[in-house]
Protein backbone atom coordinates (compact mmCIF):
# COMPACT_ATOMS: atom_id res chain seq x y z
CA UNK A 1 0.00 0.00 0.00
CA UNK A 2 1.15 3.30 -0.83
CA UNK A 3 0.00 6.87 0.30
CA UNK A 4 1.24 10.42 0.69
CA UNK A 5 1.47 12.33 4.06
CA UNK A 6 -1.97 14.10 5.07
CA UNK A 7 -2.90 17.28 6.36
CA UNK A 8 -4.72 16.92 9.91
CA UNK A 9 -7.37 18.54 9.18
CA UNK A 10 -10.48 16.96 7.49
CA UNK A 11 -10.29 15.96 3.52
CA UNK A 12 -13.02 17.02 1.27
CA UNK A 13 -14.18 13.40 0.58
CA UNK A 14 -16.82 10.95 1.47
CA UNK A 15 -17.26 7.18 1.45
CA UNK A 16 -20.34 7.36 -0.60
CA UNK A 17 -18.34 8.98 -3.64
CA UNK A 18 -16.10 6.02 -3.96
CA UNK A 19 -17.57 2.53 -5.63
CA UNK A 20 -17.11 -1.27 -5.09
CA UNK A 21 -13.27 -1.64 -7.29
CA UNK A 22 -11.98 1.73 -6.74
CA UNK A 23 -8.53 1.46 -5.19
CA UNK A 24 -9.02 4.21 -2.23
CA UNK A 25 -9.42 3.79 0.92
CA UNK A 26 -10.25 7.08 2.95
CA UNK A 27 -8.96 8.65 6.53
CA UNK A 28 -10.57 11.75 7.76
CA UNK A 29 -11.95 12.23 3.74
CA UNK A 30 -8.30 11.55 2.53
CA UNK A 31 -7.90 8.98 -0.51
CA UNK A 32 -5.61 6.55 -0.02
CA UNK A 33 -4.08 4.66 -2.77
CA UNK A 34 -4.53 0.74 -2.44
CA UNK A 35 -2.06 -1.03 -4.63
CA UNK A 36 -2.60 -4.93 -5.67
CA UNK A 37 -1.22 -7.16 -3.83
CA UNK A 38 2.23 -9.75 -5.10
CA UNK A 39 1.99 -13.38 -4.74
CA UNK A 40 3.61 -13.50 -1.32
CA UNK A 41 0.43 -11.27 0.19
CA UNK A 42 -1.98 -12.45 -1.53
CA UNK A 43 -1.33 -16.15 -0.81
CA UNK A 44 -0.99 -15.50 2.43
CA UNK A 45 -4.36 -13.62 2.42
CA UNK A 46 -6.06 -16.43 1.19
CA UNK A 47 -4.98 -19.27 3.55
CA UNK A 48 -5.61 -16.90 7.06
CA UNK A 49 -8.55 -16.32 5.43
CA UNK A 50 -9.90 -19.49 4.96
CA UNK A 51 -8.82 -20.62 8.50
CA UNK A 52 -11.05 -18.00 10.34
CA UNK A 53 -13.97 -17.94 7.51
CA UNK A 54 -14.27 -21.60 8.10
CA UNK A 55 -14.73 -21.31 11.71
CA UNK A 56 -18.04 -22.37 13.46
CA UNK A 57 -19.08 -19.25 15.09
CA UNK A 58 -17.97 -16.98 12.07
CA UNK A 59 -21.36 -15.61 10.36
CA UNK A 60 -19.88 -13.63 7.68
CA UNK A 61 -16.10 -13.04 6.72
CA UNK A 62 -14.40 -11.44 3.78
CA UNK A 63 -11.71 -10.04 1.84
CA UNK A 64 -10.81 -6.11 1.19
CA UNK A 65 -14.28 -6.04 2.54
CA UNK A 66 -15.18 -1.83 2.86
CA UNK A 67 -16.21 -0.45 6.32
CA UNK A 68 -17.17 3.41 7.23
CA UNK A 69 -17.58 3.72 10.49
CA UNK A 70 -18.05 7.90 9.56
CA UNK A 71 -18.50 9.06 6.53
CA UNK A 72 -14.95 10.10 5.61
CA UNK A 73 -13.77 7.45 6.75
CA UNK A 74 -13.72 3.71 4.73
CA UNK A 75 -11.39 1.08 5.71
CA UNK A 76 -10.87 -2.28 4.23
CA UNK A 77 -8.48 -4.69 6.20
CA UNK A 78 -7.33 -7.76 4.58
CA UNK A 79 -9.54 -10.00 6.33
CA UNK A 80 -12.28 -8.92 8.42
CA UNK A 81 -15.08 -11.03 10.28
CA UNK A 82 -17.78 -9.53 10.88
CA UNK A 83 -21.94 -10.20 11.89
CA UNK A 84 -23.70 -11.45 8.63
CA UNK A 85 -25.85 -8.40 6.65
CA UNK A 86 -27.77 -7.70 3.73
CA UNK A 87 -25.93 -4.39 2.98
CA UNK A 88 -25.73 -3.01 -0.45
CA UNK A 89 -22.88 -0.86 -0.42
CA UNK A 90 -20.36 -0.42 1.94
CA UNK A 91 -20.38 -1.89 5.16
CA UNK A 92 -21.75 0.77 8.21
CA UNK A 93 -19.01 0.89 11.58
CA UNK A 94 -15.87 -1.58 11.90
CA UNK A 95 -15.59 -5.66 12.24
CA UNK A 96 -15.04 -6.81 15.46
CA UNK A 97 -11.63 -8.61 14.10
CA UNK A 98 -9.43 -7.87 11.77
CA UNK A 99 -6.51 -8.86 9.91
CA UNK A 100 -3.78 -6.80 8.19
CA UNK A 101 -0.69 -8.26 6.29
CA UNK A 102 2.75 -6.70 6.56
CA UNK A 103 4.78 -7.66 3.30
CA UNK A 104 7.63 -5.78 1.55
CA UNK A 105 7.41 -2.29 0.99
CA UNK A 106 4.52 -1.65 3.35
CA UNK A 107 4.11 1.84 4.36
CA UNK A 108 4.19 1.44 8.78
CA UNK A 109 2.88 4.89 9.31
CA UNK A 110 -0.26 3.91 6.90
CA UNK A 111 -0.71 0.79 8.66
CA UNK A 112 -0.72 1.86 12.39
CA UNK A 113 -2.73 5.03 11.22
CA UNK A 114 -5.19 2.48 10.10
CA UNK A 115 -5.19 0.19 13.10
CA UNK A 116 -5.59 3.16 15.25
CA UNK A 117 -8.60 4.04 13.70
CA UNK A 118 -10.27 0.83 13.48
CA UNK A 119 -9.60 0.16 17.42
CA UNK A 120 -10.83 3.51 17.80
CA UNK A 121 -13.98 3.16 16.04
CA UNK A 122 -14.62 -0.73 17.62
CA UNK A 123 -12.71 -2.98 16.68
CA UNK A 124 -11.86 -5.75 19.16
CA UNK A 125 -8.84 -6.80 17.91
CA UNK A 126 -6.36 -6.37 15.28
CA UNK A 127 -4.01 -8.84 13.70
CA UNK A 128 -0.89 -8.02 12.11
CA UNK A 129 0.23 -10.79 10.01
CA UNK A 130 4.70 -9.61 9.96
CA UNK A 131 5.50 -11.59 6.84
CA UNK A 132 9.45 -9.92 6.38
CA UNK A 133 11.64 -11.47 8.76
CA UNK A 134 10.38 -13.91 11.31
CA UNK A 135 6.62 -14.62 10.58
CA UNK A 136 5.25 -13.56 13.50
CA UNK A 137 1.65 -12.02 14.83
CA UNK A 138 1.15 -8.79 16.04
CA UNK A 139 -2.16 -8.95 18.46
CA UNK A 140 -3.79 -5.05 19.09
CA UNK A 141 -6.22 -4.44 21.24
CA UNK A 142 -7.65 -0.91 22.61
CA UNK A 143 -5.86 0.23 25.04
CA UNK A 144 -3.73 -2.90 25.80
CA UNK A 145 0.05 -3.53 25.17
CA UNK A 146 0.50 -5.20 21.65
CA UNK A 147 1.22 -8.69 22.21
CA UNK A 148 3.79 -10.93 20.36
CA UNK A 149 3.00 -14.74 19.34
CA UNK A 150 5.28 -16.88 17.07
CA UNK A 151 4.66 -20.65 15.45
CA UNK A 152 3.46 -22.86 17.56
CA UNK A 153 1.54 -20.25 19.86
CA UNK A 154 -2.23 -20.28 20.05
CA UNK A 155 -4.84 -16.92 18.58
CA UNK A 156 -7.62 -16.25 20.63
CA UNK A 157 -10.79 -14.11 19.82
CA UNK A 158 -13.53 -15.16 22.48
CA UNK A 159 -17.08 -14.53 21.39
CA UNK A 160 -15.66 -13.59 17.92
CA UNK A 161 -14.08 -17.22 16.86
CA UNK A 162 -14.99 -20.59 18.67
CA UNK A 163 -11.41 -22.03 18.17
CA UNK A 164 -8.02 -20.74 19.27
CA UNK A 165 -5.92 -20.67 15.59
CA UNK A 166 -2.68 -21.25 15.43
CA UNK A 167 -0.46 -18.75 14.54
CA UNK A 168 1.13 -20.34 11.54
CA UNK A 169 -2.57 -20.89 10.33
CA UNK A 170 -2.66 -17.19 8.64
CA UNK A 171 0.85 -17.69 6.92
CA UNK A 172 1.13 -21.20 5.67
CA UNK A 173 -1.10 -23.04 3.58
CA UNK A 174 -0.89 -26.24 5.49
CA UNK A 175 -1.62 -25.30 8.38
CA UNK A 176 -4.57 -23.45 7.32
CA UNK A 177 -5.78 -26.49 5.29
CA UNK A 178 -5.29 -28.55 8.84
CA UNK A 179 -7.68 -25.85 10.41
CA UNK A 180 -10.47 -25.74 7.69
CA UNK A 181 -10.73 -29.20 8.36
CA UNK A 182 -10.86 -28.98 11.63
CA UNK A 183 -13.81 -26.20 11.45
CA UNK A 184 -15.24 -28.00 8.72
CA UNK A 185 -15.89 -30.83 10.49
CA UNK A 186 -17.48 -28.81 13.61
CA UNK A 187 -19.85 -27.10 11.28
CA UNK A 188 -21.01 -30.73 9.95
CA UNK A 189 -21.50 -31.63 13.78
CA UNK A 190 -18.34 -33.86 14.05
CA UNK A 191 -15.38 -32.89 16.44
CA UNK A 192 -12.77 -34.65 14.60
CA UNK A 193 -12.20 -37.58 11.81
CA UNK A 194 -11.94 -39.64 14.50
CA UNK A 195 -15.28 -38.88 15.22
CA UNK A 196 -16.54 -40.18 11.99
CA UNK A 197 -14.72 -42.84 11.98
CA UNK A 198 -16.25 -43.99 15.31
CA UNK A 199 -19.59 -42.88 13.96
CA UNK A 200 -19.16 -45.76 11.44
CA UNK A 201 -18.17 -48.25 13.26
CA UNK A 202 -20.78 -48.15 15.90
CA UNK A 203 -23.65 -47.62 13.21
CA UNK A 204 -21.95 -50.74 11.54
CA UNK A 205 -22.03 -52.53 14.44
CA UNK A 206 -25.81 -51.43 15.13
CA UNK A 207 -27.18 -52.36 11.62
CA UNK A 208 -25.60 -55.93 11.84
CA UNK A 209 -26.97 -56.39 15.75
CA UNK A 210 -30.31 -55.34 14.21
CA UNK A 211 -30.13 -57.58 11.44
CA UNK A 212 -29.39 -60.56 13.93
CA UNK A 213 -32.66 -60.06 15.55
CA UNK A 214 -34.26 -60.27 12.57
CA UNK A 215 -32.73 -63.57 11.25
CA UNK A 216 -33.23 -64.48 15.18
CA UNK A 217 -36.81 -64.16 15.19
CA UNK A 218 -37.35 -65.52 11.32
CA UNK A 219 -35.18 -68.65 12.54
CA UNK A 220 -37.88 -68.99 15.06
CA UNK A 221 -40.66 -68.67 12.68
CA UNK A 222 -41.38 -65.65 13.93
CA UNK A 223 -42.79 -62.59 11.66
CA UNK A 224 -42.59 -59.18 12.24
CA UNK A 225 -44.63 -56.40 10.76
CA UNK A 226 -43.23 -54.06 8.79
CA UNK A 227 -43.53 -51.21 11.50
CA UNK A 228 -41.83 -53.36 13.65
CA UNK A 229 -38.97 -54.74 11.21
CA UNK A 230 -38.28 -50.40 10.48
CA UNK A 231 -38.42 -49.81 14.14
CA UNK A 232 -35.30 -52.00 14.72
CA UNK A 233 -32.86 -51.71 11.52
CA UNK A 234 -34.28 -47.61 12.26
CA UNK A 235 -32.27 -47.81 15.87
CA UNK A 236 -29.17 -46.54 16.24
CA UNK A 237 -28.87 -47.35 20.36
CA UNK A 238 -26.30 -50.09 20.58
CA UNK A 239 -27.81 -50.66 24.27
CA UNK A 240 -31.34 -50.81 23.04
CA UNK A 241 -30.42 -53.36 20.15
CA UNK A 242 -29.21 -55.41 22.27
CA UNK A 243 -31.94 -55.90 24.74
CA UNK A 244 -33.93 -56.81 21.75
CA UNK A 245 -31.50 -59.63 20.74
CA UNK A 246 -31.81 -61.04 24.11
CA UNK A 247 -35.62 -60.75 24.07
CA UNK A 248 -35.57 -61.98 20.34
CA UNK A 249 -34.28 -65.87 21.86
CA UNK A 250 -37.34 -66.00 24.36
CA UNK A 251 -40.62 -64.56 23.54
CA UNK A 252 -43.16 -66.92 21.88
CA UNK A 253 -45.04 -64.02 20.84
CA UNK A 254 -43.10 -61.18 18.09
CA UNK A 255 -45.18 -58.54 19.35
CA UNK A 256 -44.11 -59.13 23.08
CA UNK A 257 -40.32 -58.19 21.63
CA UNK A 258 -40.43 -54.48 22.41
CA UNK A 259 -42.23 -54.49 25.91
Amino acid sequence: MSTTSRPNQSGPFRADQLHEGDRYELSNGHPIYCTPSGREHAGRNLSGGGALETDPDVEWAGVDAGFTPMPGTLRAPDVAIAAAGDEQGWIPGVPPLAVEYSGPGQNDQELEDKIAELLANGTQQVWVVRLVGPRRVEVRCPNQPVRMLGPGEMLTAPGILRNPVPVEALFDREASHRVMLRNLLQRAGYESIEAIRDEGVNEGLGRGIAESILALLADRGLTLDAASRERILGCRDARQLRRWLLAAARVEDPARLFD
